[in-house]
């Protein structure tokens, strides 16, 4: 016996990497729905080896479905995702909108499993930001291990974060440098983005960290420990698919790299890639596709006295999204629904 699944905004970057996911992990699916806006109706999309048509989300009845998988943006999510709630149906969702309420665990499978099952006081599940979730995937075994005090991280995100427009005008710039007539202005970004970096992703807040760099802090805090600070800065580089981080780590205890190597060796959902030769790291182009999360560069930092660094890349279209819901959705099935 399976589940009946829903996934909300099947045509975008996010949705249909769901639904590729959820065939390739070959969750237990009775039946699957994919959900668009009125717009993309009728829009064709595959799951597995089946083609799906999408159905008007408007129109919907989430009744006796047991598990949506959100990926629409917040304005959306705020007006579907209690109606799909309320009908008994368990949200997972991965817009930002309901990551910082306390009824609504945040979770990274890898690193709080058990929140999961918090899940009943809203029936809504939130799937944290893209860098956050790879970022905690990392600290948290070796924050078993030495208890980490604060993290210094930089972010170099790809333009799929941004959506499929974003993707286009990186395209678009980057022709548009070779072919006369065929030059793009920003419009997605503040800035151009082909051959540049943009230190700004999401909107400015007062204390002049972005609402990027904020989620960072926040939700690294209710995944991991409330105890650790964070500081960070996010930018968006010319990369169309995988997010990458230079992440400096304090601890309270001394940990060697041999020892963080092993420890990050064993860890869940990571891939340690670390040969101190030319290209014995990765990249975002090799981790594209990818489950896993890479740590690369792992070494000590010799201007404190417990000091790490370390390179750290994953997909953010899976792991920094529709992996992590579907392993959200794994564990819900595991701990709770217990079905398949």
């Amino acid at each position: 016996m399976g589940y009946k699944v829903v996934v909300v905004g099947a045509t975008g970057n996010v949705g249909r990497e769901m639904l590729n996911i959820l065939a390739e992990r070959q969750f237990p699916v009775d039946e699957i729905a994919a959900l668009a806006s009125r717009r993309s109706l009728g829009t064709e999309v595959s799951f597995g080896d089946k083609t799906l048509k999408t159905k008007d989300l408007d129109q919907f009845d989430f009744t006796g479905w047991d598990i949506a998988l959100f990926a629409i943006g917040s304005d959306a999510t705020k007006q579907y995702a209690p109606k799909a709630a309320k009908a008994g149906c368990i949200v997972i969702d991965n817009s930002s909108l309901y990551r910082y309420d306390p009824d609504v665990p945040l979770v990274v499978p890898e690193v709080n499993p058990e929140a999961v099952d918090g899940y009943a006081k809203k029936n809504i599940i939130a799937n944290p930001n893209c860098s956050t979730a790879q970022m905690v995937v990392a600290l948290k075994p070796l924050h078993d291990r030495a208890k980490i005090k604060r993290v210094v991280v930089s972010t170099y995100q790809s333009v799929s974060g941004s959506g499929k427009e974003a993707i286009d005008e990186l395209w678009d710039q980057t022709k548009g440098m070779y072919v006369p007539g065929q030059e793009r202005a920003p419009s997605v970004y503040p800035k151009q983005i082909a051959f540049n970096v943009i230190p700004h992703i999401d909107v400015f807040m007062e204390d002049g960290q972005t609402k990027e760099e904020w989620k960072m802090v926040v939700e690294t805090k209710k995944i991991v420990d409330p105890s650790i600070k964070v500081t960070a800065t996010c930018v968006r580089v010319p990369v169309f698919v995988g997010h990458a981080e230079a992440i400096n780590i304090e601890f309270e205890e001394f940990l060697d790299e041999e020892e963080a190597r092993d420890i990050l060796r064993t860890a869940p959902g990571i891939l340690v890639v670390d040969k101190r030769e030319d290209g014995g790291y990765v990249t975002p182009v090799e981790c594209v596709g990818d489950f896993a999360t890479f740590i690369s560069r792992i070494r000590q930092d010799s201007t404190i006295e417990n000091g790490l660094n370390l390179w750290c890349v994953s997909d953010n279209l899976r792991k920094g999204a529709a992996l992590n819901a579907v392993q959200i959705a794994e564990t819900l099935g595991n701990r709770v629904l217990k079905k398949g």
